[in-house]
C-alpha cells in the first residue's frame, strides 16, 4: 500500500486555550504535506485579530491556512455555516493530494465537521429571547444555566455561564419543541459525516 492510500482523509488538533494547537498542526501540516483549516470561530472575522491568536505569517511557516480572516465582522455565521465552509475547504485540499489539518478552538465547530453534529431547523423566538436576557440581566445567567440543568442536564454541564448566548438558544429549543437540545443532537450523530473521502 502506497504512503497516499495510507493517509488519512483529515487529522484534527483540538484542546484547550494555548495549549499550542497551532504549532502541532503547523509541524503536523509539515510533515505530511497538509494545509491547515482554522476551528475557531473568531479567526473566522477580519479585524479581530486581538485575543483570538490568530497565527502570524511567521508563525504559519508558509503552510497555508484556511478560514481565518474570511468573514466580515458583521456577517453571522452559525455552526451550519462553519461546517459547510469547511467541508469545501477540505474537498479542495483533498483534491490537489494534501491533508487537511483542522486545528480548533471551537469544539462545537469541530463536533458539527467530524462528527455530523446538527442543530434543529427551529426559527428564533426573538420575544423569548429578549425575556431571557432580561432576565439574565435582573437575576444574572447562573439562574438560567440552573433553569437548563433542570430541562437539559448534558447541555448544561457542557455551557460556562458566561456563555449566555447558547444557554438561551437551548432554553429556546427546549421551550419550542419540548426535546432536549442534547437529545436534538445526539439523533443528528446517527448519520455519518458528509466529509469527502481522500483520492
Amino acid at each position: 500500500m502506497s504512503q497516499q492510500e495510507k493517509k488519512p482523509p483529515l487529522i484534527a488538533v483540538v484542546g484547550a486555550t494555548a495549549s499550542g494547537k497551532t504549532a502541532l498542526g503547523i509541524e503536523i501540516a509539515k510533515a505530511y504535506h497538509g494545509e491547515v483549516v482554522s476551528a475557531d470561530s473568531m479567526q473566522l472575522y477580519q479585524g479581530l485579530d486581538i485575543a483570538t491568536a490568530k497565527p502570524t505569517a511567521a508563525e504559519m511557516q508558509n503552510i497555508p491556512h484556511h478560514l481565518i480572516s474570511v468573514l466580515p465582522p458583521e456577517q453571522a455565521c452559525s455552526v451550519a455555516d462553519y461546517a459547510d465552509m469547511a467541508r469545501a475547504v477540505i474537498a479542495d485540499i483533498l483534491s490537489r493530494g494534501k491533508l487537511p489539518v483542522i486545528v480548533g478552538g471551537t469544539g462545537l465547530y469541530v463536533d458539527a465537521l467530524l462528527d455530523n453534529l446538527q442543530f434543529p431547523e427551529i426559527p428564533a423566538a426573538p420575544e423569548l429571547r429578549d425575556a431571557l436576557n432580561r432576565e439574565a440581566e435582573q437575576r444574572g445567567n447562573a439562574v438560567l444555566l440552573e433553569r437548563l440543568r433542570a430541562c437539559d442536564p448534558e447541555t448544561a454541564a457542557r455551557l460556562h455561564e458566561n456563555n449566555l448566548r447558547r444557554i438561551i438558544r437551548a432554553l429556546e429549543v427546549y421551550t419550542l419543541t419540548g426535546i432536549p437540545l442534547s437529545e436534538h443532537a445526539r439523533k443528528s450523530r446517527e448519520e455519518p459525516p458528509p466529509l469527502p473521502q481522500s483520492t
